[in-house]
């Protein structure tokens, strides 16, 4: 008979996993991708290396979930900022600006998830968060077009190249080459780059 967790071990399983995840965003955020090693998530999450691996199976894996968790809340942040009520330049100007004072409030892990060179599967995950981004871009693209707000446009194509254009311009900044007041120069640009036919929208 095969053997089957009690309820109780699989939830003492879980919350390991939780703690460790917790901690290799820390980690990450301190010491960025180079300095997320396995051993230093396994002493901040108070236990063994071998159960690190256990639960993740190698630092890919486990980078793999900490983008994917770290990322993911930036996502929804951006997503729902980007679906609030108005029209289209100020929905596209509010997830440009909750996505990058997000980032400049926490700028090492922002630089990590953005920039850093990576294992190639850590760099998928990557891909996939940015196609989630510009897919909320899209979408107030779309409507603004359908309105005539915005000029003609291909939505995908424009929302691709915001993303793109947020995340180069950001490089400096959350490097610490540059102080300017990047956030809010981001939204005036997106906002010009979508094409608002009337200039006082």
């Amino acid at each position: 008979m095969p053997y089957r967790r009690s309820s109780a071990v699989q939830a003492r399983l879980d919350a390991q996993e939780t703690t460790i995840l917790r901690c290799a965003i820390d980690v990450l955020a301190r010491r960025g991708y180079r300095g997320l090693s396995i051993a230093a998530v396994a002493s901040d999450a108070g236990v063994a290396t071998g159960t690190v691996y256990k639960h993740f199976g190698s630092k890919a894996g486990l980078a793999t979930a900490v983008f994917r968790e770290a990322v993911g809340r930036e996502v929804e942040a951006v997503v729902s900022a980007a679906a609030l009520p108005g029209n289209a330049a100020a929905r596209v100007g509010a997830g440009v600006e909750t996505f990058a004072a997000r980032a400049m409030k926490n700028p090492k892990l922002a630089y990590a998830l953005l920039v850093e060179t990576v294992d190639e599967e850590v760099d998928a995950e990557r891909h996939r968060y940015r196609s989630r981004f510009a897919d909320a871009f899209a979408s107030a693209i779309a409507d603004g077009v359908a309105s005539g707000e915005l000029v003609p446009q291909d939505p995908q194509f424009t929302a691709a190249a915001l993303v793109g254009a947020v995340g180069e311009i950001l490089v400096g900044p959350l490097g610490g080459v540059t102080t300017i007041d990047v956030v809010a120069d981001l939204v005036t640009f997106s906002v010009r780059a979508l094409g608002v036919r009337d200039a006082h929208a």
